[in-house]
C-alpha cells in the first residue's frame, strides 16, 4: 500500500517528465520499426522472387537477431555515439528478421491460381505485385510489424544506459536510489503498457486489414 501511495505521488509530481520520456521512448521504437519495414519489405519481396538468395539473407538476420542487446548498442554506440540515434538503430537492425521473413513468407503463400489469372489478365509484374500479392500479403506483414514493435519497446528500455532516454531512464533512476521501488514501477507500468496497446492496436490493423485485402484484389481483377 505504501509503494501504491509513493508511485502515485511520484506521477503526481513527475508527471510532464514521465509522459516525456513515455513519448521519447514511442519515437525511438516506432522510428526503428519504420525505417526498417522501409528496407525490410522491398528485401522481402525480392528474395520471395529469388528463393536462392533467401538462405543469405535469413542467415544474416538471424545473426544479428542472436547479439543481445547490450552488446549491440554497446558496438553501435562506439560508431553512432551516444543518444537515442544509437538506440533507433539498434531497434532497425533487430526489426529487419520478422519484417523480412513476414513479408517473404506472405508473398510466397499467395495463391497461385490468383497469379495465373492475373497474368491471364495481361498484368505486368509490377500490378501482380501491387494489386494481388502485396494485398494479400499485407496482413501478414502487418504481422511482422507487430512483433518487431512489441520487441522495439523492450529493447529501448535498455538504451536509457547509453543516453538513449526513454521510461529505462526512469527505471535506472529507481535503481540508483534506495527505497526505489516505487519509482522503477513508475518506468517499468508505462513500458509494459505500451507494449500491450502497440501489441492490440497492431492486430487490430492486422485483422481489419485481412478482409480488405480479398477485396482490394476481387475489385482490382475486375477493374483489369
Amino acid at each position: 500500500m505504501e509503494t501504491l501511495t509513493e508511485l502515485w505521488n511520484y506521477y503526481a509530481q513527475n508527471y510532464s517528465y514521465v509522459w516525456e520520456e513515455f513519448y521519447r521512448h514511442f519515437l525511438m521504437s516506432a522510428y526503428g520499426v519504420l525505417f526498417a519495414a522501409i528496407i525490410a519489405i522491398p528485401v522481402g519481396i525480392f528474395i520471395a522472387r529469388h528463393a536462392k538468395l533467401s538462405k543469405w539473407v535469413f542467415s544474416v538476420t538471424n545473426v544479428i537477431q542472436t547479439i543481445p542487446a547490450l552488446a549491440m548498442l554497446a558496438v553501435l554506440m562506439l560508431i553512432v555515439g551516444l543518444g537515442p540515434n544509437t538506440v533507433v538503430a539498434a531497434l532497425f537492425l533487430y526489426s529487419l528478421l520478422p519484417i523480412v521473413r513476414n513479408t517473404y513468407t506472405g508473398i510466397r503463400n499467395v495463391d497461385q491460381a490468383l497469379i495465373d489469372s492475373g497474368r491471364g489478365m495481361g498484368m505486368t509484374k509490377f500490378q501482380l505485385l501491387y494489386m494481388v500479392e502485396f494485398p494479400l500479403a499485407l496482413s501478414v506483414i502487418m504481422a511482422g510489424i507487430r512483433t518487431a514493435l512489441v520487441i522495439g519497446i523492450s529493447i529501448a528500455t535498455i538504451g536509457a544506459f547509453i543516453g538513449g532516454g526513454g521510461l529505462g531512464d526512469i527505471i535506472i533512476r529507481g535503481t540508483n536510489v534506495s527505497n526505489g521501488t516505487a519509482i522503477i514501477l513508475a518506468g517499468a507500468i508505462p513500458t509494459a503498457l505500451m507494449a500491450v496497446m502497440a501489441d492490440l492496436g497492431m492486430a487490430w490493423i492486422e485483422r481489419s486489414l485481412m478482409p480488405g485485402g480479398s477485396k482490394t484484389v476481387k475489385q482490382s481483377t475486375e477493374a483489369v
